[in-house]
């Protein structure tokens, strides 16, 4: 039998003897402040952030996206808006930070600024997401060779900064007074070194080539609703998060719907869910990011449910009921079960199946 080891550091991160390991789950637990790993049960292993009171830039503000590269964990922080948080910390709280941090949790890398919102040189404006590109797909790259594609909401840009020399060396539209993004929610960089992006409030997700040409649109065939998310899969279909209509949705090449799930028919799931994630994993399940049902769940292709992490929603004693819309959020740290708040993002470690080849 095996000893799990915990080690903590003088910076409150935790580290366990599981920290890394394939299968387990990170996730972007957005308004604890916090990203956490944990196990296939739901044990934290690891953790950066110090939670939901803490505010300064110890922890990553309303962290919205985040992905392990080898040992070393990539996460976005966007900070938090008047009015989404209850008393006594309502209030807008600013980061506007990609960070690199490595186990021990020191930041080795960062673009944008904490506290600062602009569209200059090192600065951004409601990061969302960010993806790491190496150097060399298929090989072992040094993190400094590679690029980074900064999903920058605020700002209607996706950018690719160098991480060696933090310069912009792509940004999609070159022309930063377009309009043809309205409030981006994710890019991917894809094999054909296209740019895949969720175009959130234009209700489609686009492919551009380097150039800057859209070369493909996906919108469900007309039915999409706010795309927060997408990805390519193997089979070469492409997997929407429909936030919009609280589903994820698969649409083949011509743009025809395959797969679905819709979350509001899960007698757990509150009126508007506002999914933000839908990744498939190599087995053919989907991990979702339930988020404003406080959840992460993993569904399989008969959209049944087969894994929760969160707290266990509407179920008072043995009998299930609705949970109020708004607030069903828990923070602990040792275990997903005893509550997320808000989580945007979640990856399963070692499984990339549709994302960006790391």
């Amino acid at each position: 039998m095996c000893t799990a080891y915990v080690y903590i550091m003088s910076n409150g991160i935790k580290i366990r003897s599981e920290f890394n390991k394939h299968g387990n789950v990170l996730i972007s637990d957005q308004f604890n402040n916090r990203v956490i790993e944990t196990t296939p049960r739901g044990e934290i292993v690891w953790s950066f952030g110090l939670g939901p009171n803490d505010f300064t830039f110890n922890s990553i503000i309303g962290v919205n996206d985040a992905q392990r590269i080898g040992s070393l964990t990539l996460m976005a922080g966007t900070g938090t808006p008047q009015g989404v948080l209850p008393p006594p910390n309502d209030g807008q709280h600013v980061d506007n930070r990609v960070i690199i941090v490595d186990k021990h949790g020191k930041i080795i890398w960062q673009y944008g600024q904490f506290g600062v919102t602009g569209s200059g040189p090192n600065q951004l404006n409601a990061p969302v997401q960010s993806t790491f590109v190496p150097h060399h797909w298929g090989h072992e790259s040094h993190v400094s060779k590679g690029t980074v594609l900064i999903t920058d909401q605020g700002n209607n840009r996706i950018i690719e900064v160098s991480i060696r020399t933090k310069q912009i060396v792509w940004q999609f539209p070159a022309d930063l007074t377009s309009s043809v993004l309205n409030s981006p929610n994710s890019a991917e960089r894809l094999h054909n070194g296209h740019t895949l992006i969720a175009d959130e409030n234009n209700n489609r997700a686009i492919e551009v080539n380097r150039r800057g040409e859209i070369v493909k649109t996906f919108t469900a065939g007309g039915t999409l609703g706010a795309c927060a998310f997408a990805s390519r899969l193997p089979n070469r279909n492409t997997l929407l998060t429909d936030t919009g209509n609280s589903r994820i949705v698969e649409v083949d090449s011509h743009d025809n719907i395959v797969w679905q799930y819709i979350i509001i028919a899960d007698f757990n799931s509150v009126s508007t869910p506002l999914p933000t994630r839908g990744i498939r994993l190599k087995n053919g399940d989907t991990i979702i990011s339930d988020q404003t049902d406080n959840r992460v769940i993993i569904v399989n292709q008969t959209t049944n449910v087969k894994e929760i992490y969160g707290l266990p929603s509407g179920i008072v004693g043995n009998v299930p009921s609705l949970p109020p819309d708004g607030f069903n959020a828990g923070f602990d740290l040792h275990t997903t079960q005893l509550g997320l708040f808000g989580p945007y993002d979640a990856k399963i470690i070692g499984d990339y199946t549709g994302l960006t080849p790391v």
